[in-house]
């Protein structure tokens, strides 16, 4: 998987990559949904009530818009590396294609399965909404991640349905009264 020069980044990555890189573009990967499925006692979370975090559903009906982030080859098995452990409660990386503004890439994209040992299952919005206000781990709140991760999406042009009702039901919650 290291001779891949690029990563592709649907989460927090988009906002936070903890790697060099040498170029960053807008990236689609199609054949996927981004879902708030996945559970975090690692990052957003604890082992006592760990927060929920994105990862990709297959649905051959939709895409994914992210970002591609391209880091020179001599850096790549530092790069996995890292990400190998940033990515670890469930995650693996798989092989995917990206379409760029002008071509297609071969990239990684750190994927939680379905029923991996951290999979959530299939929850309502308003079960994952009501786990997003009330989690915290060492990386902070859950609000604040689907915050930054809508806030990032927005930048991108994407209008990403899942997140940004998530979004309005968290703000609705935490927004005082006039």
């Amino acid at each position: 998987m290291h001779e891949v020069e690029w990563l592709f980044g649907y989460g927090s990555v988009i906002y936070r990559p903890s790697f060099p890189f040498v170029e960053r573009r807008p990236a689609t990967l199609r054949g996927f949904s981004r879902r708030f499925s996945q559970c975090s006692d690692d990052h957003r979370g604890t082992a006592e009530l760990p927060g929920r975090v994105v990862t990709l559903r297959e649905d051959p009906r939709n895409l994914v818009r992210g970002v591609a982030f391209r880091f020179a080859p001599h850096e790549a098995e530092a790069v996995f590396a890292d990400l190998d452990v940033r990515e670890q409660a469930g995650y693996r990386p798989e092989r995917v294609t990206l379409e760029l503004a002008d071509r297609t890439v071969a990239a990684i994209a750190y994927i939680a399965p379905p029923g991996n040992a951290w999979d959530a299952g299939e929850e309502s919005i308003e079960a994952i909404a009501e786990r997003i206000l009330v989690a915290v781990g060492p990386s902070g709140t859950n609000v604040d991640y689907l915050l930054r991760l809508a806030a990032a999406l927005r930048d991108l042009g994407d209008d990403d349905a899942h997140v940004q009702d998530l979004e309005r039901r968290v703000l609705a919650r935490t927004s005082a009264p006039c």
